[in-house]
Formats: structure tokens, sequence, C-alpha cells
């Protein structure tokens, strides 16, 4: 088999928990399994963006504490995306360039036992994805980021702080800051030049449009 169906139990069972009948269950790709999908998409490849992206700062909260579950839920601070999620970050990353800015990333590939925690801490899939479907974080077609000075790496300001639950973080929220609407808007336009789309809740979030074909996966920074 090429793939295999993860079942987590968090004091109920998964499928308890989002009422997925047996027969539609939902596919997750453990390491072997990406393996050999790689083999026959090389597109599906997961690629380091630290590597990948020169220029770019690494502020990885979920290898921290310092995020909304107040809990370290990865071992390594590292930053994946699917091969072309990372060229299409790269090019928007050199735009980004010319206006003297660079890119910071808070997130980008989530193993799926990642989102099963935060669903189970909020709950709210407004804000987390459902385990039921997985989210574009665990196919690797989702980054969370911001813009940095690309000479001091001090953030420019936003909205809001990353992983705010508040309406002022939502991407269309009014802003009576120039300077915030004006980063806010540099951000997102030019994200969309490549195919990017920000998360209508969350100006910090950025799904790729072209994600088609790619699985869920439950692979450990560690594993990659």
């Amino acid at each position: 088999m090429n793939r295999i169906t993860i079942f987590i139990c968090m004091g109920i069972s998964f499928f308890s928990l989002v009422g997925e009948p047996k027969e539609n269950k939902l596919v997750v790709l453990d390491r072997k399994a990406y393996e050999q999908s790689v083999q026959k998409n090389s597109n599906k490849e997961l690629v380091n963006l630290e590597t990948k992206i020169s220029g770019i700062t690494l502020d990885i909260k979920y290898a921290t504490t310092d995020n909304f579950t107040k809990q370290i839920i990865y071992k390594i601070p590292k930053a994946f995306a699917r091969k072309p999620v990372a060229d299409a970050l790269k090019k928007a990353n050199l735009d980004f360039l010319q206006l003297g800015y660079s890119i910071k990333i808070f997130d980008a590939y989530r193993p799926y036992a990642a989102t099963l925690k935060f669903f189970e801490i909020v709950g709210d899939t407004r804000y987390v994805a459902s385990p039921k479907t997985g989210s574009k974080h665990n196919k690797g077609c989702a980054i969370d980021l911001t813009l940095v000075d690309q000479k001091t790496k001090k953030e420019l300001p936003m909205p809001t702080e990353y992983d705010s639950f508040r309406k002022e973080a939502w991407a269309e929220a009014p802003v009576s800051d120039p300077e915030i609407l004006k980063n806010r808007t540099i951000l997102i336009n030019t994200l969309s030049k490549y195919g990017f789309r920000v998360n209508k809740t969350e100006w910090w979030h950025f799904d790729f449009l072209e994600c088609k074909g790619f699985e869920v996966l439950d692979i450990p920074f560690e594993g990659l």
C-alpha cells in the first residue's frame, strides 16, 4: 500500500470526533508513502525553505511555547513546502527584496498530528483546520509569514500579532494606521501575484492555489 490511514486517539476516537463514516476515511501519507509519491511526481517534494530561499528569516512559533497552545508542538524549528510552493515563494521574496523587505516564516508544512492537537485545543474551524479534511498546511501548500526590514530584520507593523483570534486579524478588517494598511496590502498583493490567496481570518496565512493532487502528510520534521 502507498498510503496509510491514521487513527489517533486523544481521549475520544478520531472518527467519533469528526463523525467520518468508515467508507470515507481520511487518507494520510507516512514517510515511505510520501517518498513513493515523490518518485512518481517530483513536484510533491517537500523543500527546505531556509536553504531554498536566501535571505529569509525563520521564527517557527510551534517549535517554542510562544504560540496560542503555549506548548512545544515541533521538536525542531524547520520550514518545508512542496516544490511549486517554494518556487513561487522565492519569486515573491525577490519582489519584497526590491522594496527593502524580506520574508519571515512562522509556519509552513505542518504534520497532521499537529492539526489534531490544534483542533483538540481550539475546536473552531475558523481558526484551525478540521481533522476531517486536514489542512493545506498538512499538504505542504500553506505558509504563515510576515515581512521584515531587510537590513534590521525587524518585523514591519501589521494589524495584529501572529495567531491572533481577534477580528482585527481578518484580512479585510478595517485599519486606521496608514503604515499598517500599506504593509498588509503589500504582503497580500505581492503574494497573490504568485498564486497565493490570503486566509480571510488570518492576514499572515497564505494558501497556494495550485495544490491539487498533494496529499495530507504526517511526517515529523526530523524525518525529512
